[in-house]
């Protein structure tokens, strides 16, 4: 008789499609059975340390005994119910909490699903914002080369599409892409004139684009040159958010605030799908109207979903009980100080960095970009030295959730070392 990894395996070959996955090229799927703190067990009983936080989502630590216990409490009081002509006290809640931690100046925040529909949310309530105030030909986006910001439309014309969205191209709105440099984006406003509608940019950290790091005095950069443009600013912080940069915010670390915010992943904890966009006043107030035609229409199914509100205020809850910034803060440096010591010249040749609990490094490889050949085979590498890893093409990184141990850091680099080894 089969195993039950094999029968499991068998069964997802036959009807499942995974996401970011060439079945032609991959098929042996990691059977995970079970999660705890940084965790993961396959169903063969082998453990994993989660050394990404499953997709950068998971924040405190799998099953964390106060988010299972929101959860369960909310699930068996209201499930869910239309957020259209209804309200309920988990999001308005919730909504209460984020406006007084978000940067300054954002005070209302709109529910939506994932990371992906929140940079919709506030691609629209920028546009139709514009539209409102008579200025309809504001309608071109700056963003930053390497940037990825979801695989929705517009979240895919703000990314740079190359290698992702390279089959859409003739199907996305115009955007222009600069450089992390205030002078490149400085130039691009001058050239779009009154076309210019905003500037998008994951602060700090660009992450599916290969973790590529910023100053906190190029945000400061950012946001002057915003305002003398006129135009909004917004923060993709769907990664970012909720301490992985060591701040709650990886804005807070330059000492700014965006026009927009956009949140996901660590929201929930990484429990539950809810991603939220802040805006400010003024913003809200461009919709407000007799005519129903200048409402702002968007919205989903599962908007503002009680269970999803009440993992939110769990989280936040953790966050400041048990000092999450700081935490994962002191996972990353653990991480980066056993890589620096490993590495002959402390790193320098592998351009090691480190922004907060995220750590990154390049491999010495003939191949760059995310489609690099190599990754699959250092992935199972990776399984093997008893790490979940996912190298980005050649670009080897760590996002362990807070509750990573010492152990488990030291772990986690050991792996990474054996994966730069092998390339």
């Amino acid at each position: 008789m089969s195993s039950r990894r094999e029968r499991l395996l068998e069964r997802d070959a036959a009807h499942v499609w995974h996401p970011y996955t060439q079945h032609g090229l991959e098929t042996d799927f990691l059977p995970v059975a079970a999660a705890r703190d940084a965790t993961l067990t396959l169903t063969d009983g082998r453990e994993l340390i989660d050394g990404i936080s499953s997709w950068w989502a998971c924040l405190h630590g799998h099953s964390h005994p106060r988010m299972v216990d929101a959860i369960s409490a909310q699930l068996g009081e209201l499930d869910h119910v239309l957020f259209g002509g209804a309200t309920h006290e988990p999001a308005v809640r919730l909504a209460e909490e984020l406006v007084e931690i978000a940067p300054e100046g954002l005070s209302r925040v709109f529910y939506s699903d994932n990371g992906s529909t929140a940079i919709e949310v506030a691609l629209k309530m920028v546009v139709q914002s514009w539209l409102h105030r008579g200025e309809p030909q504001r309608r071109v986006f700056v963003a930053l080369e390497h940037g990825y910001h979801g695989d929705t439309f517009g979240a895919m014309a703000v990314g740079d599409p190359d290698p992702f969205f390279l089959p859409f191209q003739e199907m996305l709105f115009e955007v222009r892409r600069v450089p992390a440099d205030a002078a490149a984006l400085r130039a691009a406003f001058e050239e779009l004139g009154d076309r210019a509608a905003g500037f998008l940019c994951e602060p700090l950290i660009q992450a599916a684009g290969g973790m590529l790091m910023q100053s906190p005095e190029y945000l400061r950069e950012v946001r002057a040159i915003c305002d003398a443009a006129g135009v909004p600013w917004i923060a993709d912080e769907v990664m970012t958010g909720f301490g992985r940069t060591g701040a709650l915010f990886a804005c807070d670390k330059a000492g700014v605030a965006p026009d927009y915010l956009c949140l996901a992943k660590g929201l929930t904890g990484g429990n539950f799908p809810l991603s939220v966009t802040l805006a400010g006043e003024a913003t809200f107030e461009a919709f407000l109207s007799e005519d129903r035609g200048r409402a702002f229409f968007h919205g989903h199914t599962f908007t503002a979903n009680p269970v999803g509100c009440a993992a939110g205020l769990a989280s936040l809850a953790i966050c400041r009980d048990e000092s999450t910034p700081a935490k994962l803060d002191r996972v990353g440096a653990r991480v980066e100080a056993r890589l620096a010591a490993a590495f002959d010249d402390g790193g320098a040749s592998r351009d090691l960095r480190r922004t907060g609990g995220i750590v990154a490094f390049q491999l010495p490889s003939a191949e760059s970009g995310y489609l690099a050949s190599a990754a699959p085979r250092l992935r199972a590498l990776a399984v093997e030295h008893g790490v979940l890893l996912r190298p980005l093409g050649d670009v080897l990184y760590a996002m362990p959730p807070a509750c990573t141990t010492d152990a488990e850091c030291d772990r986690i680099a050991d792996a990474m070392l054996v994966l730069d080894a092998a390339v």
